[in-house]
């Protein structure tokens, strides 16, 4: 049997990452496991310097930066989610994602991540890349990647009691 105690899913605040949210719920709920949702954010400071060669954003940008995502962060996430999966959010500062999910999953002994994933073309992955696909090379645990809105698996409660009847 497969044991989940910990699940991750990372946001960006997307339509792809609502239906990631919606699994993750879904799993961590059928499992009985904690659900952590995080969101990384760029480090402003740094994104400058290395731009720039210096780098002249107040920190207080990083600070509203932060603040704003924290917010947005916590608006996902109901009462029920943090009583019932234990759910806890947090903003990380990095300039590369993938990375910081990774190292997020290590540190807090993730067993899942759920990403949603914006199933780009294969042009695009050449000039952009993807946080996805790099997650999925690193990850120290299976990753879930969920399209939007394609094949549709969780449903409400109330949808499912329906189809059963």
């Amino acid at each position: 049997m497969i044991a989940l105690d910990t699940i991750l899913v990372a946001t960006d605040f997307g339509s792809a990452s609502e239906t990631a949210l919606a699994y993750g719920r879904a799993l961590a709920a059928g499992f009985g496991a904690k659900l952590h949702v995080i969101h990384v954010v760029p480090h402003a400071y740094l994104s400058a310097a290395m731009e720039y060669g210096y780098a002249s954003v107040p920190m207080s940008v990083q600070q509203e930066i932060e603040r704003g995502a924290r917010q947005q962060l916590d608006a996902l996430l109901t009462d029920e989610d943090r009583q019932t999966l234990h759910a806890t959010t947090d903003v990380i500062p990095h300039n590369t994602p993938a990375f910081a999910i990774v190292d997020y999953a290590k540190s807090n002994r993730v067993n899942l991540i759920v990403l949603g994933t914006h199933g780009r073309g294969a042009l695009s992955h050449v000039f952009m890349g993807s946080v996805a696909e790099r997650v999925v090379r690193m990850a120290p645990c299976p990753v879930l990647t969920v399209r939007h809105p394609e094949h549709e698996f969780v449903f409400p409660d109330a949808l499912v009691a329906v189809s059963r009847a």
